[in-house]
C-alpha cells in the first residue's frame, strides 16, 4: 500500500504546473469514482486521490492560479470529461498507473489552456469585486481586483441642437461585479465655468440598471458635464466615467419674401377677319334681343286674352 501511494505521489509531483481546480467540479469527482471501481487497487488509488493529490496540488499551485471563475471551470471540466471518456475507451495494454498518469496529464493540459485564457481581473480601471472559486478549498470566495484608479476617463461630445447624444457607461467586466450594481447619472451645467468640478456641483437625475442613456432633442441649455458612477449595493463607487457635452445652436434662418404671382399680359394680335365680323355679330345680337322682346309681349297678350275669355264664360253660366 505504501509503495502504491508513494508512486502516485511521485506521479503527481512529477507533473509540472498541476492545479487542483478540476477536483472542485462534482462531475469530475464522480467520473474518477467510477473509474476507480475498474482498477484492481481502487481503494489505494481513491485514498491517494483524496488525500495525497490535493496536498501535492497545493504545493505546486502558485498564487496566480489559486482562483478560477465558474465559467472557466465549467468549460475545462466539460472538455476534460469528453477527453477522459475518449482515453478510457481507447484500447491499451498500459499498466493502470501509466493509464492514470495519462488521464492526469490530459486534465492538466486542458485546465492550463483554459486558465491561460481566463482573465481574473479584466478591469483596467475601476474596482472589481467578484465571486470566484478557491482551487485549494473548492469554496466560493470574494476576490477584489483593485486598479487604484476609479476615474476611467473623459470624453468630449459636440452635438447640434435638436440631435441626440448617447452616454454609454458599460464595460464588459461590469457583468462580473458581485450583486446587482446600479448606474448613477449626474449632471453639472456648463454655466458653472469651473476648471475643476467638485462632487457637490453634480446633480443626480437618474439611477438605473441600464448602462446606456440617450438624450433626445438636445437643447443648448443641456450643455455641461455628465457623469456616470457604477455603485454596488453598499454604495461603493466601482467605476466612474465623464462626458463633456457641448450643444451648438442652429443658425437663425431669415424667411425669404414671397413674391406675388402676376399673370403675364397676353399679347394683342390683330386679325382682319375679326373687324369684318364685328358688325354682323352686333346685328345678330340686336335681332335676338328684338325677337326675345317680341316673344315676351306676345306671351303676355295671350295670357290676358285667355283670362278675359274665361271671365266671360263664367258670366254666361251664372245667367
Amino acid at each position: 500500500m505504501f509503495v502504491l501511494l508513494l508512486l502516485l505521489l511521485l506521479l503527481v509531483c512529477s507533473t509540472p504546473g498541476v492545479r487542483p481546480c478540476l477536483q472542485c467540479d462534482p462531475n469530475v469527482i464522480k467520473m474518477f469514482e467510477k473509474y476507480f471501481l475498474t482498477l484492481t487497487f481502487s481503494d489505494y488509488i481513491r485514498n491517494a486521490f483524496y488525500e495525497f493529490i490535493p496536498v501535492a496540488f497545493k504545493r505546486k499551485t502558485s498564487l496566480d492560479n489559486q482562483f478560477i471563475d465558474y465559467t472557466t471551470l465549467y468549460r475545462a471540466s466539460t472538455e476534460y470529461q469528453h477527453r477522459f471518456k475518449d482515453l478510457q475507451d481507447t484500447p491499451s495494454n498500459d499498466p493502470e498507473m501509466t493509464r492514470l498518469r495519462s488521464l492526469m496529464r490530459a486534465g492538466t493540459a486542458i485546465l492550463t489552456k483554459h486558465l491561460e485564457k481566463m482573465d481574473l481581473c479584466p478591469n483596467k480601471c475601476g474596482l472589481l469585486i467578484r465571486t470566484v472559486i478557491d482551487c485549494t478549498s473548492c469554496t466560493f470566495v470574494t476576490h477584489t481586483c483593485p486598479t487604484g484608479q476609479k476615474d476611467c476617463g473623459e470624453t468630449q461630445l459636440v452635438e447640434e441642437e435638436g440631435d441626440q447624444a448617447v452616454l454609454d457607461c458599460f464595460l464588459p467586466w461590469h457583468q462580473l461585479v458581485l450583486g446587482k450594481p446600479e448606474y448613477h447619472y449626474s449632471w453639472a451645467p456648463a454655466v458653472l465655468e469651473k476648471t475643476k468640478l467638485e462632487m457637490s456641483d453634480f446633480k443626480e437625475f437618474l439611477v438605473t440598471r441600464d448602462s446606456a442613456l440617450v438624450l433626445n432633442q438636445l437643447d443648448v441649455r443641456e450643455s455641461g458635464t455628465y457623469q456616470c458612477l457604477l455603485k454596488d449595493t453598499t454604495g461603493t463607487v466601482l467605476y466612474k466615467v465623464t462626458w463633456v457635452l457641448s450643444v451648438t445652436a442652429l443658425p437663425t434662418k431669415v424667411p425669404k419674401p414671397v413674391k406675388p404671382f402676376i399673370l403675364p399680359d397676353m399679347p394683342y394680335v390683330h386679325h382682319k377677319w375679326r373687324d369684318a365680323l364685328e358688325p354682323v355679330l352686333y346685328a345678330v345680337i340686336a335681332c335676338c334681343l328684338a325677337a326675345s322682346l317680341g316673344l315676351s309681349v306676345l306671351i303676355v297678350m295671350l295670357k290676358r286674352q285667355k283670362a278675359k275669355t274665361l271671365k266671360e264664360g263664367n258670366l254666361w253660366r251664372n245667367l
